[in-house]
């Protein structure tokens, strides 16, 4: 079995595959051995890998981990099948280069836009044959809530309501809603917009922690019957780059 680490900016996910097959799925706020021991015992891990968006190390359970399975960090040498055209690849997030690595792998002989739901709202693009040249990156869903509460002295911090469709808030707490829930649908059918321009047949992914809430936004649009819910994206990827790289 694979052990799967995503170390992301608010929590570490964690994964198991068999094969490729996601067979358990846990997220943490903070890992430490006692995690790492419990996952030890309770599967057989033959091999492990760790991807964070981080600058600092955590918790030193690494060297645990690397003492009882085979481990590896992801990194762009590992994402096989992909030909980045980045102008900066060091700058590139590792977590939207598993996405589009493993929207690549799932979905092989397409042209796949991932749209990554998570601290960030990640847009991404590679084509059929595996080339990457970028993306784009806005505040995430949270972020925004947040950032109206922080940078104000007046607006209260609200609670994102997937049942909320209106087009305006008759109250502050729904003006609040409305602003940064239709901007994020807005937005989104935008992005897809111009993409679709480009290709009819295009693959749209949606995945992250937000990503059933985006589908939910995205309901009523045209390209609803297009989109696909991968919410576990980014550790699909990085499973697959211990395939690739084991092959």
């Amino acid at each position: 079995m694979n052990l799967v680490i995503d170390i992301g900016n608010t929590f570490t996910k964690i994964a198991v595959f068999k094969q490729n097959e996601l067979f358990y799925n846990v997220q943490f706020k903070v890992v430490d051995f006692e995690v790492i021991d419990k996952l030890l015992d309770e599967h057989q891990i033959g091999n492990a890998i760790i991807s964070s968006v981080k600058k600092k190390e955590e918790g030193g359970w690494q060297d645990l981990l690397a003492q009882k399975v085979r481990l590896t960090y992801f990194g762009p040498q590992m994402a096989k099948g992909i030909c980045n055209h980045y102008l900066t690849p060091q700058t590139l997030g590792l977590d939207r280069l598993a996405a589009v690595l493993g929207a690549n792998y799932l979905y092989p002989g397409k042209n796949n836009l991932v749209i990554g739901g998570g601290t960030c709202i990640t847009y991404d693009q590679v084509d059929a044959d595996g080339n990457y040249f970028g993306g784009s990156i806005s505040p995430g869903l949270n972020m925004r809530y947040n950032a109206l509460n922080n940078y104000t002295d007046g607006l209260p911090l609200i609670k994102a309501d997937a049942g909320f469709e209106a087009a305006y808030g008759t109250d502050t707490a729904n003006a609040i809603r409305s602003g940064v829930q239709n901007g994020i649908k807005y937005e989104l059918n935008g992005f897809i917009k111009s993409y679709v321009t480009d290709d009819k047949e295009l693959n749209i992914i949606l995945s992250g922690g937000d990503s059933i809430f985006f589908d939910t936004l995205l309901k009523n649009s045209i390209f609803a019957p297009y989109i696909k819910i991968e919410p576990y994206l980014v550790l699909k990827g990085l499973n697959a780059a211990i395939h690739n790289n084991n092959d």
